[in-house]
């Protein structure tokens, strides 16, 4: 095992060059990235709709092909779905992702073809590994086993052709290539189980058996697996149990509010943290800076990417500005043009530069997961930070939460928090009040409307009991894979679902 650690390793690093490449010339590459895409989805459906054959300039691609979103796409995605080809993408279209950017109602199918898989996640996946192997040369991460918090997928028969459709990891774990199932854990039949309490105990109880160094998923999930390894093997630190794990990829929620979870749980300092902006529609950023809290924008993985700032005029999609215009410090909606057919797609996430040379983000937020109920225009990142301080000076742990707002008449009203805590603070009220004026330090449009509560009253704090919020996303059939949370909303109905699932809640402040 050392040999092939030692081999891999290596292989890993001769990317780094590459990466480096476009680092360098970033304008270049979207230049040439856009003509590719543009060239070989000129024959398509959509590429003649908008007369792609024709398009030499990115004004020209901009002034032609329309914004989108997902009920815009909604239908070409349906026939493509009923097996029809050639629509969005040439290539063929078999894999259909569903989306777990919210816990909405509605599911999501993103097209995935075979460039998108290779080209851009299974890449994002090695470069992810490569830069990991770059900054930690003694690594020991392929001398044992790799975890993946994969979910699940179904088979559906169209016109005697199968199509796979599920969660994007699901997805990724039926196509890994053959070597790399001697290198992870469990089977695939556990990884696949779509029954979330029995897939946890059967992965635990598989994993136990083997030398894990590493593991990719959602927080909230690895923990539970986590938590139940310990419970089965009667240990208090992970460590004790995989004695050579040394990292844990995370993403898709902010990691702040778990970091002091994982710490408690992963008791030595050789353990290392690696964040990656992953989602359904494309492999979007990696950390690539020890102790950084902000992660490289990947330019060559066959995505094109444009911007619509939300800065201090507002979000104006007519506003929308190509790479080598975007700014720190401001917040921008993210548009992508992708080699699975997603034209001018308006994803849903919001980031912010923290550099340009080379260009590195922050996701804070989503576009439609905020509360601007009252002119406060709080963002998931405001929240998530403020959580945190709070909990730091309580010394307190927070599991899951999530806000909204609530009215008490038709001149103001207030934020509603609905929080499970690890460990409860002893003073609720002093957490409510750290909670309000850490909202305060982080944004001066919250801080204005709380001005002498005349707009926005203090925050209503409720605790909840203790898996409240995963008996909430099992109702909603939302057990595992990328399913989360969702930390805002401007509107009560997460709340008052979660709410109905326990009226007998815990105590109020506020």
């Amino acid at each position: 095992m050392a040999l092939i650690n030692s081999v891999i390793s290596w292989l890993m690093k001769k990317r780094i060059h590459q990466i480096e490449l476009f680092m360098k010339y970033p304008h270049e590459v979207q230049q040439e990235c856009l003509r590719k895409l543009v060239h070989f989805a000129k024959n398509t459906e959509y590429g003649r709709s908008y007369d792609f054959r024709s398009v030499q300039t990115t004004e020209e691609f901009r002034n032609r092909v329309p914004l989108n979103d997902y009920e815009t796409l909604k239908p070409y995605i349906e026939r493509l779905r009923k097996g029809e080809q050639n629509i969005l993408w040439p290539s063929e279209i078999k894999f259909f992702a569903k989306s777990s950017g919210t816990t909405g109602d509605k599911s999501k199918f993103i097209p995935v073809s075979q460039e998108a898989l290779e080209e851009c996640h299974f890449k994002g996946g090695k470069d992810m590994l490569s830069i990991y192997c770059n900054s930690h040369p003694d690594t020991n991460l392929f001398s044992g086993k790799a975890i993946a918090m994969g979910g699940t997928h179904q088979i559906v028969e169209v016109n005697n052709e199968s199509y796979y459709q599920g969660d994007l990891s699901a997805i990724l774990i039926q196509n890994l290539p053959i070597w790399v199932e001697y290198l992870r854990t469990p089977e695939r039949s556990i990884a696949l189980m779509d029954e979330w309490e029995s897939k946890i105990e059967k992965m635990a109880c598989a994993t136990i058996q083997h030398d894990v160094t590493n593991i990719s998923g959602i927080p909230s999930w690895t923990l539970l697996l986590f938590k139940k390894v310990l419970q089965l093997t009667g240990k208090s630190n992970l460590l004790e149990v995989w004695p050579n794990f040394e990292l844990y990829v995370h993403g898709g929620v902010n990691f702040i509010p778990y970091r002091e979870q994982f710490r408690k749980i992963l008791t030595s300092g050789k353990v290392h943290f690696l964040e990656t902006y992953n989602a359904s529609e494309g492999f979007f950023g990696i950390q690539d800076r020890q102790n950084a809290d902000d992660m490289l924008l990947m330019l060559d993985y066959g995505i094109y990417y444009e911007f619509i700032p939300d800065d201090d005029n507002g979000y104006d999609p007519s506003r929308i500005i190509s790479l080598n215009e975007v700014r720190q410090g401001i917040n921008y909606a993210i548009v992508i043009s992708t080699n699975g057919g997603l034209w001018r797609y308006v994803l849903g996430d919001t980031v912010k530069f923290t550099s340009v040379k080379p260009y590195r983000i922050q996701v804070t937020g989503r576009t439609r997961n905020f509360i601007n109920a009252f002119g406060e225009e709080l963002i998931v990142e405001n929240a998530e930070k403020a959580i945190a301080i709070a909990c730091q000076r309580c010394n307190v742990m927070v599991n899951e939460f999530t806000a909204a707002p609530v009215y008490y008449n038709d001149k103001n009203g207030a934020h509603e928090w609905l929080i499970e805590f690890e460990t409860a603070p002893d003073d609720l009220g002093f957490f409510s009040v750290t909670l309000d004026n850490a909202l305060k330090s982080l944004n001066s449009d919250y801080e204005a409307k709380r001005y002498h509560d005349l707009l926005l009253g203090e925050p209503m704090i409720r605790v909840l009991p203790n898996g409240t919020f995963y008996r909430w996303l099992k109702s909603k059939g939302k057990l595992g894979g990328q399913n989360k949370v969702p930390r805002l909303a401007n509107e009560r109905k997460y709340v008052e679902e979660i709410l109905a699932m326990d009226p007998i809640s815990g105590p109020v402040s506020g």
